[in-house]
């Protein structure tokens, strides 16, 4: 493709460009991919604006999990430079009490200098139970949280714990949008993501079986498809 559309791609709460691998590798021929880091800024704010700082005037948008808080944000900064947008295994509602109350939980053990990643207890809330004895995708994910380190996941959590109620920016969505998420998602679950298309005009959902919270690495070849008609809206 002579002009490949630019694609920002947004990991999530731990995770890196190791998240999007496949599609960065299955999408190279349409979009020129690049992948955001979310884990040196104070605030999701912050993050926006330095991913908004990276792209040109017009670029889609796809963005995983955290990522999504960080890409209702971006609406919220310059919505007109967003051509279409992808929101996979996230959520525009804010934390109910019991997650705030486990951040901040996280958070205090962090400071304390109690940092464990992605552990093998937690690999369940993340990726589907038929996924867990797949060891090249499990300790990739552990290997993600390994490199965001200590530092940075004290930086997402309380750049999370102060994000917004993206609700009512849902109306507003007016370009072409993608809800994306894993059947049996254990932190974002499917009734989430289809309020999510019911508020933003012409959405389309797509449901991935057999899945949890990662489907990029879990579902690659299912997700890179449903990327590839996604930006096909903009390609023509």
């Amino acid at each position: 493709m002579e002009n490949p559309i630019p694609l920002a791609l947004l990991p999530g709460l731990l995770l890196d460009d190791g998240v999007w691998r496949a599609q960065i590798d299955g999408l190279a021929d349409i979009a020129d991919c690049r992948v955001a880091d979310l884990s040196v800024q104070e605030s999701v704010a912050d993050m926006a604006a330095d991913v908004l700082a990276a792209m040109p005037d017009r670029f889609a948008l796809a963005a995983l999990s955290m990522g999504g808080y960080v890409a209702f944000e971006i609406l919220r900064q310059a919505p007109s430079r967003v051509a279409a947008l992808a929101l996979l295994d996230t959520t525009a509602r804010p934390d109910t009490a019991e997650q705030t109350a486990r951040r901040r939980g996280l958070i205090e053990l962090g400071q304390k200098g109690t940092f464990k990643g992605v552990t093998r207890r937690l690999l369940p809330m993340l990726v589907h139970a038929d996924r867990l004895a797949d060891a090249d995708l499990t300790n990739e994910v552990m290997a993600m949280a390994k490199r965001v380190g200590r530092d940075g996941f004290l930086r997402q959590q309380t750049a999370t714990l102060r994000r917004r109620d993206n609700r009512g920016i849902l109306p507003h969505i007016d370009c072409p949008t993608l809800i994306l998420c894993g059947r049996e998602d254990a932190l974002t679950p499917l009734a989430w993501h289809e309020e999510m298309a019911e508020a933003i005009r012409g959405a389309k959902l797509v449901v991935i079986d057999s899945c949890g919270h990662l489907p990029p690495m879990e579902r690659p070849v299912e997700v890179t498809a449903a990327l590839r008609q996604w930006l096909g809206v903009l390609s023509g």
